[in-house]
């Protein structure tokens, strides 16, 4: 049994839960259920990122302690694993006691080997990326990403990581690894990045101006800097550095983000691990962004969608279909309610919930006996490479497209075999037609399982015994 380790980002608790990051965890979930059933042993990481100033304002705004304000935002984030029905099984906190004592050791390692100074420095800060920006970076004077808030302005004594040491090193890792950020765009757009030149970076705060944060060793005048503080999660989750052989049985690992995190995620993370003389990370997955009805989501612009309340009215399978049918992994999509609701209709009522319901009542009303079989998500995934090969790619949208082939397939299959007719004049080909149209729907709801869990079950469920019958519609028109 092979081990297996992969991780989301882990989103500010300075809003609530929005469906573009749904659409990051639910991918992420697809892959980590199929290397379950592949046979790996998965760990599979989310959690939540609690320090920053953005977090310290939102809490002061609220009369809340930093804390306190983090514990009820972090249920909020965890509801989502049974909203989305979601297989991680590590929920990671930056507040967490471990987490902290293993970002001051990361910081003491990276000290030691002179990664880490001291000096004074002025730069131009968007509290909603939690980066520094430069005048190129800017859009008149404001972050293109956040341009209802105020550029500002810091000038003080901070410690420094020294991002500019490693690009060589980071270069020669992307030309090793071909592989290492998916698509191949998100590659190169890294490596150009690399190419030109790399920047020290802050990596504190002055406790007296922003107390919300990791104490850095030997230093109560500085707390860590959110983005350093943060990335560290993906090792500290799996025991580092106190559990050497979880973290050393899991690593590395791949990670999912989204496109605004290219260069924390593929460049200033592997500089870091690089430092302490960590392996670096497997690959990084990178999806696009998603706006609503065209716009923008943001949490800053307030017109964010609740997927927790989607699921609810529309049910879990619904949303999360569409998240991987009809939203492109890795470019910019756009979330309609209008096609939602179309794809609602005609891909899971009228295709595939109206093909099981079908051959079930077909089954029912003819007397079909069947042994139930014994395939597994192997055996029949060895006869599909084509849905193993995109899905292996992260083209979820592809690998549905061909479950839905299949689909569409079977049901041009029984309008032409028509065995309702055929029963009367040839019963043995009429239960052979069925026989081939339980097979196939035995093997859809198999490879469905990464994809739509909880439909996949209902449908093993019904279609397992000796007896299939007609039962309560999978998807009832809306």
């Amino acid at each position: 049994m092979a081990k297996y380790y992969q991780t989301t980002t882990i989103p500010y608790v300075n809003a609530e839960p929005h469906i573009g990051f749904a659409l990051e965890i639910v991918q992420a979930d697809t892959i980590a259920r199929y290397r379950s059933l592949m046979g790996d042993d998965v760990i599979f990481n989310f959690g939540t990122d609690e320090h920053g100033v953005k977090i310290y304002e939102k809490a002061l705004a609220a009369n809340k302690t930093p804390q306190e304000y983090c514990d009820e935002y972090a249920v909020k984030f965890d509801a989502l694993k049974k909203a989305l029905n979601l297989s991680y099984n590590k929920f990671i906190r930056t507040t967490d006691t471990h987490h902290i004592a293993a970002a001051q050791e990361f910081w003491k390692l990276a000290k030691a080997n002179d990664d880490i100074y001291k000096k004074l420095y002025k730069i131009k800060y968007c509290v909603g990326c939690e980066l520094e920006k430069t005048d190129s970076e800017l859009v008149e004077s404001r972050c293109p990403l956040h341009p209802n808030q105020d550029i500002q302005v810091y000038e003080e004594e901070n410690y420094f990581f020294r991002f500019s040491k490693y690009q060589n090193a980071l270069l020669e890792l992307y030309k090793k690894n071909p592989q290492f950020v998916v698509p191949e765009n998100k590659l190169n757009e890294i490596r150009n990045f690399v190419e030109q030149g790399l920047q020290d970076f802050s990596i504190t705060r002055l406790k007296a101006k922003m107390p919300w944060g990791i104490d850095v060793p030997d230093d109560p005048d500085h707390v860590m800097y959110v983005w350093f503080d943060a990335l560290i999660n993906y090792i500290s989750t799996i025991g580092w550095p106190t559990d050497k052989k979880q973290f050393q049985d899991y690593w590395p690992v791949v990670q999912f983000a989204g496109k605004d995190q290219v260069r924390q995620q593929a460049a200033m993370w592997q500089a870091m691990l690089m430092s302490v003389q960590l392996p670096s990370s497997k690959q990084i997955f990178i999806h696009g962004f998603m706006t609503v009805d065209g716009q923008k989501i943001s949490k800053s612009l307030g017109n964010t969608i609740d997927p927790i309340q989607v699921a609810k009215e529309y049910g879990t399978d619904t949303l999360r279909y569409y998240l991987l049918a009809k939203i492109h992994p890795t470019e910019d999509s756009d979330f309609s309610w209008d096609k939602f609701k179309q794809s609602y209709n005609s891909d899971l009522a009228n295709g595939l919930g109206n093909l099981v319901a079908r051959v079930a009542k077909l089954c029912e009303t003819i007397d079909y006996t069947h042994d139930g079989g014994t395939k597994t998500f192997h055996d029949v995934l060895s006869k599909h490479k084509a849905f193993q090969d995109t899905l292996e790619a992260y083209k979820f949208s592809e690998a549905l497209a061909i479950l839905w082939e299949k689909i569409t397939l079977v049901d041009r299959y029984i309008n032409d075999e028509k065995p309702w007719v055929l029963v009367k004049s040839d019963a043995e080909k009429a239960v052979n037609v069925l026989a081939h149209c339980v097979n196939e729907i035995q093997e859809i709801a198999l490879l469905l399982q990464p994809f739509l869990p909880e439909t996949a079950g209902k449908i093993q469920e019904q279609y397992k015994g000796p007896k299939i019958v007609s039962g309560q519609s999978l998807f009832p028109r809306l």
